[in-house]
């Protein structure tokens, strides 16, 4: 089990938490009102910050239900928290809806995965091994 620490850095706040028992996602809460024109994005304060179990990060990553009844989804899909981060969690929403959308405060606006990180080691080298898919990329495996 592993535990992540949250710091309410604003009064108004709430501490993520899961909808249901199993979700991989938790919910992340705006702590202000803000209105997101359409076709525009907007930095929506969750007012809380988080020190990350090691070797984790967290996904911000968009909420189905705005996505599908208002077009709104998080723009940097899924967005990285590293483990290292101390400020506060912001979350950028883009309206790809015709209308404005009004994001109130305590509004569920996103939801917040963690996930394991792996020590890598970099290494530069002259040659790739070879591979049956070669470098085909957009689209080589078909429609």
């Amino acid at each position: 089990m592993y535990t992540l620490k949250i710091k309410k850095i604003h009064n108004d706040a709430i501490i993520p938490n899961f909808a249901h028992k199993g979700d991989a996602g938790m919910d992340l809460y705006s702590i202000e009102e803000v209105n997101i024109p359409s076709t525009e994005t907007r930095l929506i304060k969750t007012g809380i910050s988080i020190a990350l179990p090691k070797n984790t990060e967290a996904q911000v990553r968009p909420r189905s239900g705005l996505a599908l009844k208002h077009s709104v989804t998080v723009l940097n899909t899924p967005g990285t928290i590293d483990e290292g981060y101390r400020g506060e969690i912001g979350i950028i929403l883009i309206n790809h809806g015709k209308e404005d959308f009004v994001v109130s405060k305590n509004m569920k606006i996103a939801q917040m995965v963690v996930k394991p990180t792996y020590d890598i080691n970099i290494l530069e080298v002259e040659e790739l091994n070879d591979t049956d898919r070669g470098n085909g990329g957009f689209g080589s495996s078909g429609y």
